[in-house]
């Protein structure tokens, strides 16, 4: 499973998989990572929170915005069951990441 999500609800969703067994990689913008690495309490410059959500999980660093970075994740969708996302409609589409592009890749791909 790929998370592309941010925030609360969609990450969350992806953790409570991952607690079940899922192998969910969390995709981050390079420099900053998930925002919600610096809400509430920290330690180690980590905020807890941000742990507590993303236990369980993998974690890599793409730009989907450059052709690299789509290149890699295409790449990691071949083997995804599951793709979670909560950016902007038209987001993914705009960067040819959209479900329609990555259906053609993988078939069986669900995407949330």
């Amino acid at each position: 499973m790929l998370d592309l999500a941010t925030m609360i609800a969609a990450p969350a969703a992806a953790g409570y998989l991952a607690e079940f067994g899922a192998d969910v990689i969390k995709v981050e913008k390079p420099g900053e990572g998930d925002p919600q690495r610096k809400w509430g309490t920290s330690k180690g410059g980590v905020a807890l929170y941000w742990k507590s959500l993303s236990r369980n999980k993998r974690s890599l660093t793409l730009d989907l915005r450059v052709p690299e970075g789509a290149a890699i994740l295409k790449r990691l969708v071949e083997k995804a069951d599951v793709v979670i996302s909560n950016f902007r409609p038209g987001t993914l589409e705009r960067w040819e990441l959209g479900y329609d592009t990555l259906a053609r890749i993988n078939p069986g791909l669900v995407m949330l």
